[in-house]
């Protein structure tokens, strides 16, 4: 019903608009009656059966195309304003007209009518491949929804194994320790102390663990903004080894770090946190009594890199890049995974980059090592 009622709309605005121009024509073509021929006037008249073919379709066309005959046959064929024609030539000429109107008439109409369809068509195709494409993006969407739900089930699990083994395992000997002493009373001072520095040790690594932990929750809400201030490497290195004297006991530490090195523009606790998860990885890894190396240089004019060297087995090439993501670990490691990721982090946000590789061979052990390297910016580099 709809489409139809459609239909009778368009053959009404083609019959109009022939109907208009075919009126136009016709007021011209008198004016200049007397100084044109019969076919003049009939090939102009063909001209708004055309229109009514193009604005309405082949309905509109015929009925302009009889209007075009009778007005060629009153106002140009004599005698004038009559339905008589006196001479057979133009009896043919006005059947010859009739029939070129409804034949131009019928295909220009079918013509259009294949233009609109192929119009309607390309504009169908359009409309599916736009549907195609949003179901495309939905699609696309959904599954990114469903992959950040996968991972973060995946990062949920690993934090939860992270924190089972960090957090449980210094408990367990904390709580072991503690009820050796409060039950056994035995005990010379010695090991005692040797009690307590166990207990101290746990303690110390606990509270790393937690710091780790709420860094990576800064990270994930991505809300790990430096506290930048103007820090003199060697003096932090110092404070750094002060404060972790139990840490570092049984390793031999070395510092190299130029006395015409630049300040660096930095957060002062993030980079003694960067510190600490290099060292302490060195500690896990590397044997008793070998030597940790943390150097500083001047990287162009920008950077100063500083790099912790052990004497531990190392880290094999293609685990590298993989050791820096949340609660990935190198073969063999008992770490949760954490510290070389907040690692990255910290460097990243200070505006650096974090590399390992082999250490150079210094020919005195046959442990590979492990060379962690980072970048900071010179104090002044940032505000340029």
């Amino acid at each position: 019903m709809e489409r139809r009622r459609s239909d009778l709309v368009l053959v009404g605005r083609g019959a109009l608009a022939g109907l208009v121009v075919l009126a136009v024509l016709v007021g011209v073509l008198l004016l200049v009656r007397s100084r044109i021929d019969t076919a003049t006037a009939a090939l102009v008249l063909l001209v708004p059966g055309v229109v009514a073919a193009v604005v309405g379709g082949r309905r509109a066309a015929v009925a302009i195309a009889l209007g075009a005959a009778l007005a060629l046959n009153i106002g140009f064929l004599e005698p004038y304003g009559s339905f008589k024609v006196r001479v057979v030539d133009e009896v043919v000429n006005l059947a010859v007209f009739t029939g070129a109107a409804l034949a131009a008439g019928a295909f220009i109409a079918r013509e259009a009518e294949r233009r609109r369809l192929a119009e309607e068509s390309a504009a169908a195709i359009r409309a599916l491949n736009d549907e195609n494409a949003a179901i495309r993006d939905e699609r696309e969407r959904l599954a990114a929804e469903a992959l950040a739900m996968t991972l973060a089930a995946e990062h949920r699990s690993a934090l939860l194994r992270a924190v089972s083994h960090d957090l449980r395992t210094p408990l367990s000997t904390i709580s072991a320790v503690a009820s050796d002493l409060r039950d056994t009373t035995s005990h010379d001072r010695a090991t005692s102390e040797e009690l307590l520095d166990l207990v101290v040790d746990e303690t110390e690594r606990l509270d790393r663990f937690v710091a780790n932990l709420l860094s990576l929750s800064r990270v994930d809400a991505d809300a790990l903004v430096p506290d930048r201030q103007a820090i003199d490497l060697a003096e932090l290195l110092e404070s750094f080894v002060t404060r972790h004297r139990r840490l570092v006991r049984d390793r031999k530490v070395a510092f190299d770090v130029p006395l015409t090195l630049p300040l660096v523009s930095a957060d002062w606790t993030l980079v003694d946190q960067v510190l600490t998860n290099l060292v302490a990885n060195s500690v896990r890894h590397a044997p008793a009594g070998s030597r940790i190396d943390i150097t500083a240089r001047r990287q162009g004019d920008d950077l100063v890199e500083v790099a912790v060297i052990d004497r531990g087995p190392g880290i094999a090439a293609p685990e590298r890049d993989a050791v820096f993501e949340p609660f990935r670990t190198s073969s063999g490691s008992r770490s949760s995974g954490i510290g070389l990721a907040i690692v990255r982090a910290v460097v990243e946000a200070h505006g650096g980059t974090v590399t390992i590789s082999a250490p150079p061979s210094d020919g005195t052990t046959t442990n590979v090592g492990t060379r962690v390297a980072f970048t900071l910016p010179v104090q002044g580099a940032v505000a340029a």
